[in-house]
């Protein structure tokens, strides 16, 4: 028996409809639980709904992982079905000769909150997002071991060590549709490297033959590496951050030995495309998320107009430009609407070619559109 919680009357439509948030307002009866623990969830005549996990520290009061009429076991096989219908999916559409990087579990994408998962090569790399899967995370890599799995690295915000016996080296090589990129388990963002690009970077690859590219906020160079095997002839990677473009560069010359098409630029991005004289065929604009929070979507909102309204003035004619929001807080209407802003304001012709979203190994829950964080257009400016 688990600890239940009781919802108000007429509060279950959203569990029916397989939505995996319970916020507080919605709780008649508090469970005698503490956060992490597993709960019963169950309507106001006492009918059983589902199974989440509890947080009482959050507006969020629990996140469901099992939606039925009836209870059933929660072994150490129900954790490892869930796994493996996820990595299933990614064996069916992603993995190959070409490509060993993917990610395994994307949080309710994958019917299982508050986890993510990325796979590089023999290594899974884990963030833990919540009190409940750090009670049940034993399953969980036992379900990651019999899949095969040798190593598992744990990079929580405060907390990064092996869950295993290490890896032989802190930095990984991987391949990604046949390009080849490093990773730094200890160093790196998020989990090593943005996954979630990976059919953008192919898209900006088939447009590159023949043209001068700008990757703002490059980091370790994904579109840059997609843009030179397309055939550019000249891209520029520009960052802030010193390290991440020596990393950079790093990685271009593994692909392109001593090329002379790539060179970078070591400063803030807004200030590159305001002061630079030159032109280009092709502007990436991947920012970090500028909204890591619902009060500071304003502010982020004139980030994105300015960021994108200085690429407009900056791109040759019928040139692209590849932009992107990874912020959830920012939905596809509103970041559109910022493009358009930007757009109205340099009054230049904008036609939006592409519709750009995350990868199906960061699968969106239909029930759950939050999850749909990752915005890109590709525009042609003429």
């Amino acid at each position: 028996m688990y600890p239940i919680l009781v919802l108000k009357p007429q509060r279950e439509k959203s569990i029916l409809q397989q939505h995996p948030w319970i916020f507080s307002g919605a709780v008649l009866t508090m469970p005698d639980a503490k956060t992490g623990d597993i709960i019963e969830i169950r309507d106001s005549k006492k009918s059983f709904l589902g199974f989440g996990f509890f947080n009482d520290e959050t507006q969020i009061i629990a996140k469901l992982f099992y939606f039925g009429k009836e209870p059933i076991e929660l072994n150490e096989n129900f954790w490892f079905h869930k796994i493996k219908n996820a990595f299933d999916l990614r064996q069916k559409f992603i993995i190959n000769q070409n490509t060993n990087a993917y990610r395994l579990l994307h949080a309710e994408g994958d019917f299982l909150p508050s986890i993510i998962a990325d796979v590089y090569n023999d290594v899974i790399v884990v963030q833990i997002l919540s009190q409940g899967i750090e009670q049940i995370f034993p399953h969980i890599q036992k379900s990651f071991e019999k899949l095969g799995f040798k190593y598992i690295y744990l990079k929580n915000k405060d907390t990064q060590k092996w869950l295993t016996s290490p890896y032989p080296s802190n930095i990984i090589w991987i391949k990604e549709n046949n390009l080849e990129f490093s990773i730094d388990f200890e160093k790196s963002q998020k989990t090593g490297f943005f996954l979630d690009q990976r059919e953008n970077r192919s898209l900006l690859q088939q447009y590159s033959e023949g043209k001068s590219v700008l990757n703002t906020f490059a980091y370790t160079g994904g579109f840059s590496v997609y843009a030179l095997a397309g055939g550019a002839e000249k891209v520029i990677s520009a960052d802030i951050s010193k390290e991440a473009i020596e990393n950079c560069e790093k990685i271009i010359d593994k692909n392109f030995k001593n090329t002379k098409k790539h060179s970078v630029h070591i400063g803030d991005c807004f200030d590159y495309l305001k002061n630079s004289n030159e032109e280009f065929d092709i502007i990436v604009l991947d920012p970090p998320a500028f909204a890591k929070s619902k009060q500071a979507v304003k502010r982020a909102a004139r980030g994105y107009i300015s960021l994108n309204e200085l690429a407009i003035r900056k791109i040759k004619k019928g040139g692209l430009i590849f932009t992107f929001s990874c912020s959830g807080h920012i939905d596809k209407d509103l970041f559109r609407k910022m493009v358009f802003a930007a757009a109205a304001e340099v009054r230049r012709p904008v036609r939006v070619l592409h519709q750009l979203t995350q990868p199906l190994d960061h699968p969106i829950n239909i029930y759950h559109p939050e999850g749909e964080y990752l915005k890109g257009l590709v525009l042609c400016v003429d």
